[in-house]
């Protein structure tokens, strides 16, 4: 399982590390999360500079691809020369946007009709774009996944490592990760938020 987590000049940090931190606790299932861009390197909204070890076309051939969030993603979504370069196919890749990159997801038409959330700050475009946004941290259709506010990027990575990975993983993965000493009921408010979302196998 290859996820390709687009980051961007100006990036949300936790909309980058925080999902590559968590999906790649699969690794012994023979999951690998791995950032790539636009370029040899990116740098995040407070000076982060990263160097990445894919370009963005990566995620072309990736098996789910997670558009995080970030300052300039409004000019991004605007930058037809830069999506091109990307040809996301829903029948074959799970997607997922954090915040903002809802934005990118509507402008590459992956979205459909269906509703998205997002931050309150990218909220009007995305209205203006005459996407239905939802007062939800997390929603899911099908195959695409929109999540608001920062920290709702661990919503995305349950959703993302139960669809594939199964919900015992998922939970073993999340436990890992949880604060000690509230473990199970963090990872049970995860899993209560996700779950109706998931497809019955």
């Amino acid at each position: 399982m290859r996820i390709a987590i687009l980051s961007f000049d100006g990036f949300n940090e936790i909309d980058s590390f925080l999902p590559l931190g968590l999906l790649n606790r699969l690794k012994p299932l023979g999951w690998s999360a791995e950032l790539c861009g636009p370029g040899p390197t990116v740098t995040s909204m407070n000076g982060v500079t990263v160097q990445l070890k894919h370009p963005l076309e990566w995620a072309n051939e990736a098996d789910a691809v997670w558009f995080g969030s970030g300052i300039y993603t409004r000019a991004i979504a605007e930058n037809s020369a830069l999506l091109d370069r990307l040809q996301i196919d829903p029948t074959r890749q799970l997607i997922a946007s954090q915040c903002s990159g809802a934005l990118l997801v509507a402008r590459l038409g992956l979205l459909g009709d269906a509703p998205a959330c997002t931050d309150a700050s990218t909220r009007p475009w995305l209205v203006e774009a005459g996407v239905r946004v939802l007062d939800e941290p997390f929603h899911a259709r099908g195959p695409v996944a929109t999540s608001g506010g920062c920290l709702s990027s661990q919503y995305l990575a349950a959703w993302l490592m139960w669809s594939k990975a199964g919900e015992e993983a998922t939970r073993e993965a999340l436990t890992y990760a949880a604060p000690v000493g509230e473990k199970d009921e963090y990872v049970e408010r995860l899993l209560a938020r996700v779950g109706p979302f998931m497809t019955p196998t």
